[in-house]
This record gives C-alpha cells, structure tokens and sequence, in this order.
C-alpha cells in the first residue's frame, strides 16, 4: 500500500533536518569506538594470558545468563534483515542518497560494530558451539520477521523507539550483572552497546515527536495499531539446528525473565515510558478515531500490569546448543 500525500510531506519536511539530526544522533567514524578497542589485541605480547583471563571469566558466568548473551549477539548479527527492512520503509530513497537512506545506512554502520564484538567475544570465551550459533544466525537472517509495519514511515519508527530501548535494557542488565561478578571487560563491551542503543533510541523517539507535530492524528493511529499487535522482538524467529520458529525464542525469553535481563515488566515500563516521553496525553487537534486510540494507549500500561501479574517463568533451565560448556 503507498502512503497517502501526507505522509510523504511529512517524511519530506522531517529530511529537510536531517542534516542536523544526523549529526545530533550520530557519531563520526573516526571519533567512534571500534570492537579491537575493546578485545585483546592479537598483536601484542600478552595476548594469550588476556584471552586466558577472559575465558576463566565467561566459564564462571551463570548459564541463563550467558544463554541471553549469545541470543543477544545472533539479534545483533542479523544486522541485514534489519537495514533492508528500513530501506524498504517509504519516503526512503534506495536508490539515491536522500537525508533518510543517509540516516539508515549510518544507523547500520554503528549497528554493526555490536555484533562484531560480541561475536569476537564469544569465539575466544571458548565457551560457545560457534557453528550452532552460526546456524541460528544464518536461519535469522534467512527467515526474516514480520514485524507487522508494512512500508509505513509511522509505525516503523513506533517499533524502533520501542525496540532500540529495549536493546538498550538488555544489554546494560548484562552488563550490570557481569560487572558484579569482576568480569569488568564484558561489562564495558555491553554498557558501551547499551550507550549506542539509547542514543539511537533518542533519534527514533524525536522522529515519532517531529511527526506527532505535523501529523498528529495519523501519528496516534500508528502507534495504537502497533500497540494493539504487540511489538514482536527481532529474535521471535530464532532457532537452532532442527528447531521449529518461536520454540527458542520462548526458552531465550524464559532465561532472560529468569535473570531479569528483560521481563514483562520491562515491556510495560517502555511503553508507559514513551507515552511520557511524547506527552502523548496533552496532543491537542486529534480527530474522533485518534482521541479513542488515545484512550487505548493510556490504558494500557495498567491492563499490561494485570495480565502480567499471571506470568509464571518456568525454573528450569533450557539446555541451548549455542553453549558448549
């Protein structure tokens, strides 16, 4: 379906600051981190005793919680299906270089660098089965996801406010859990992803606010619409050699819940935190269909609540074939 004129004026407006935003939002190359500042270098002298050290550190770490590590970097290295989905988004120009095409491929550009470290990481941990984690990131990327946003500028920047917060959440819970145990270096890798993904939360939360200005009602339709579907995480399609999609993902959910990485009270907070962050309940000139998709949106939270109330994590662990040991 293509988007009405509207939303293309809107897209339009919104590149015109695209230049500023760009720079607000987004780091320098030179300037920016890369993943060999943060490994050990194979260069030098005391590389071996570092990779010792380092494997010492990640057998100690508890089994759910380097599980969700793993699952974390396949999300994060199945980068592809992620870049192509925003480019498809309409008011983006594959083709040539518009403001928007320059936003998604410099938010890949920084986007790639976690999964390379992390990737790294795990193959000198000597802890993981790296080609059952590779085949888990082949399928990712080869089955791709339906997050259920069409080409819609709207409801694709709704999914990636939401997402890169909850990015966000996971990897500075691991980094906080791994930092308690001495494990100081890991600590660093996940709370400096955790600082990229909430600096590009902030980018895709001032797109939603940018268009909420000139499109308010439309705007507000979106976000309920994506509401109402629920925001599916980019790795619901993961799975392993012979494994069925969303049977994984349900155990990668349970071992996050288990160590609090990311619950369902997590989801709530999110939401309940973008409704503040978008003054979502002061937007004035809404139409009828809007001010209910309002109503629908400021219930929410507390709906979510009960529902959550009833969760119950199972105790046992799952054995995922990504670990080795």
């Amino acid at each position: 379906m293509k988007l009405t004129n509207i939303r293309l004026e809107v897209m339009q407006t919104i590149e015109k600051s695209m230049g500023d935003l760009l720079e607000k939002y987004l780091i320098p190359v030179e300037e920016n981190w890369q993943p060999s500042d943060l490994l050990p270098d194979s260069s030098s002298d005391s590389f071996f005793d570092e990779v010792e050290e380092l494997q010492a550190l990640a057998k100690e770490m508890d089994y759910d919680l380097f599980a969700v590590l793993i699952g974390d970097t396949i999300t994060e290295e199945a980068l592809p299906t992620y870049e192509a989905w925003l480019m498809s988004v309409e008011g983006v120009d594959q083709e040539g270089n518009n403001g928007w095409s320059q936003w998604v491929r410099a938010w890949t550009a920084e986007e790639n660098r976690h999964g390379d470290l992390l990737n790294k990481y795990l193959y000198l941990s000597g802890r993981v089965n790296m080609r059952e984690m590779e085949v888990s990131t082949q399928h990712l990327i080869k089955d791709g996801f339906d997050i259920g946003t069409g080409h819609d500028p709207y409801k694709n920047f709704i999914y990636t406010s939401f997402q890169e917060i909850a990015t966000n959440v996971s990897h500075r819970r691991v980094a906080s859990l791994v930092k308690k145990t001495g494990n100081t270096k890991l600590a660093k890798m996940c709370g400096i992803i955790a600082a990229d993904e909430a600096r590009h939360a902030r980018a895709y939360k001032e797109f939603v606010r940018l268009i909420l200005e000139l499109d308010p009602s439309e705007m507000m339709l979106a976000f309920e619409d994506m509401m109402r579907k629920k925001i599916v995480m980019p790795a619901h399609f993961i799975k392993e050699t012979g494994g069925v999609i969303g049977d994984l993902f349900k155990h990668f959910s349970d071992a996050a819940q288990r160590k609090m990485v990311y619950t369902s009270q997590d989801y709530i907070d999110i939401m309940q935190s973008l409704l503040n962050d978008w003054n979502i309940d002061k937007i004035t000139g809404l139409t009828d269909a809007a001010e209910k998709g309002r109503d629908y949106l400021m219930a929410l939270p507390a709906r979510l609540e009960r529902i959550s109330q009833r969760i119950v994590v199972p105790e046992k662990q799952y054995e995922f074939k990504w670990v080795g040991m």
